[in-house]
């Protein structure tokens, strides 16, 4: 078994801390990622658990183990970094058993698990060149190799793809997401992009300034956010936020006045609505306008993308608040300094008290 797990696990650098008191657990074959914007203590992290950086309290296990002040090579982990860290003057067959010659395991097994290896990342015809002779993703699947021949139990990548382009970064995330079904591997993932863990993930972790926010599977995050901040990263095009307030209640519905969509009034329904004059924030997302939707608003067009198969129109507006940002697919759609009318479901709106920015339901 090589479940991960963290208990009020605390770093600090000096008198400065920047994990707080985290709790994980990570299950036996899990896919699990980090993810939120810089700074937010994901790689710090992902450090501590391969032994990196030193853990200042809490406990860390794999398994059975406790590894908390173990070395890094005893943990049963191998990490991925986001540059190759491959050994310019040796091939690809040497860079990948180097760690296992230095380990002293015998030539003829060394050579099953790099020909085994070679075989899953589809390396068999590059294995005598040197990484010059390679390209960006073939030289990262290498370092994956160098990873998967040491048999760990838990793989750690730290933003493997920062590097690549756009397209070599697609084709790698389903590489791994092939991989990890192929060995069935527990594996932790760092990114601050959140295309990439909601494309990859079994579970995610969000994280921001060393606390972690919300942990879920990536559907769940999505539609069922804890917070606003949570609502805002996970998502692309974000989540379209606007100021409002509870002018009536009645029941469970609370009646919310939005005065940028022109004082529109609409009904939430919620378990414990907040009390009149509360002053809220309603989250609703680009895909969730509909032109035949309940209620209706009229916006003004200030930018148009145009992707192919989908559009987003961009509404800005005369203060500092974020454009609205407006799905839009088939063949009729706006086009710039127009004016768009919008519609939407009061069914699809999250609500946040505004202080606290917490989830109402």
């Amino acid at each position: 078994m090589s479940e991960l797990t963290l208990k009020n696990v605390v770093k600090r650098y000096g008198q400065v801390q920047v994990i707080h008191g985290v709790d994980l657990q990570v299950n036996d074959g899990e896919f699990c990622v980090f993810v939120g914007p810089s700074g937010c203590g994901k790689s710090t992290l992902l450090r501590m658990i391969a032994g990196l950086e030193e853990t200042t309290e809490g406990q860390m296990t794999i398994g059975p183990r406790d590894v908390t002040q173990l070395d890094a090579a005893k943990r049963g982990v191998a990490m991925v970094f986001q540059t190759y860290a491959l050994y310019p003057h040796m091939s690809v067959r040497d860079n990948m058993s180097f760690g296992l010659k230095m380990g002293g395991m015998g030539k003829s097994e060394i050579d099953d698990k790099v020909n085994g290896a070679a075989k899953i990342l589809k390396l068999d015809s590059y294995m005598d060149r040197k990484p010059k002779a390679l390209s960006g993703g073939q030289r990262q699947r290498v370092a994956i190799g160098r990873a998967i021949v040491r048999e760990p139990e838990v793989f750690l990548f730290d933003e493997p793809l920062s590097n690549l382009d756009a397209e070599l970064r697609v084709e790698m995330r389903v590489e791994i997401a092939r991989l990890h079904k192929k060995l069935g591997a527990t594996m932790i993932y760092v990114t601050h992009d959140q295309v990439e863990a909601m494309t990859m993930a079994d579970k995610i972790v969000v994280l921001r300034d060393g606390v972690i926010e919300q942990v879920g599977a990536p559907v769940q995050l999505y539609d069922d956010p804890d917070n606003l901040f949570v609502a805002g990263f996970i998502g692309s095009p974000r989540m379209n936020f606007f100021t409002g307030t509870v002018t009536q209640v009645t029941g469970g519905t609370a009646i919310v006045t939005l005065p940028r969509l022109g004082g529109l009034e609409v009904p939430v329904q919620l378990a414990n609505p907040p009390s009149e004059g509360t002053a809220v924030t309603a989250g609703l997302r680009p895909e969730h306008f509909e032109p035949d939707g309940q209620l209706r608003a009229e916006l003004p067009v200030d930018v148009i993308e145009n992707l192919g198969g989908v559009s987003y129109a961009y509404s800005a507006s005369d203060t500092d608040d974020a454009p609205i940002i407006v799905e839009w697919r088939g063949k009729e759609r706006p086009t710039g300094g127009a004016q768009m009318r919008v519609g939407f479901d009061a069914s699809s709106v999250l609500l946040f008290d505004t202080a606290s920015e917490r989830r109402l339901r």
